[in-house]
């Protein structure tokens, strides 16, 4: 009985927050994609070198398996690509500025960098 009561409480909520998936999955997406690539660059900085899988991350927070959920990783040499897989129920297209990969080791994805 708690659980019936609990999901239509949830339903009611999601219903009244008004939120239209495309507008959703983006703002999901971009926090996806952005917090993968701190976590990622952030083992850079601390080991030298890129991690060869998710799996080699260390340090993770509990939030952080959302964020590495939704994103594909693959090292590339001295780099890595990452491809967003989810927003948040569907897979987005993003743009991003081209001056926000500066500095990164992104070789290729599956985001759209716009020249401002």
């Amino acid at each position: 009985m708690t659980k019936y009561f609990l999901s239509i409480l949830v339903i009611f909520l999601l219903i009244g927050c008004n939120i239209e998936v495309p507008e959703a999955d983006a703002k999901f997406g971009t926090q996806n994609f952005v917090s993968a690539i701190s976590i990622i660059e952030l083992h850079k900085t601390r080991n030298g070198e890129y991690p060869n899988s998710l799996d080699d991350l260390e340090f993770l927070g509990d939030w952080d398996a959302i964020w590495l959920s939704a994103v594909k990783y693959e090292k590339s040499g001295e780099g890595y690509n990452l491809y967003l897989e989810r927003g948040w129920v569907g897979k987005p297209s993003l743009e991003f500025p081209a001056n926000f990969k500066i500095g990164l080791g992104i070789k290729k994805t599956n985001v759209k960098w716009v020249v401002n």
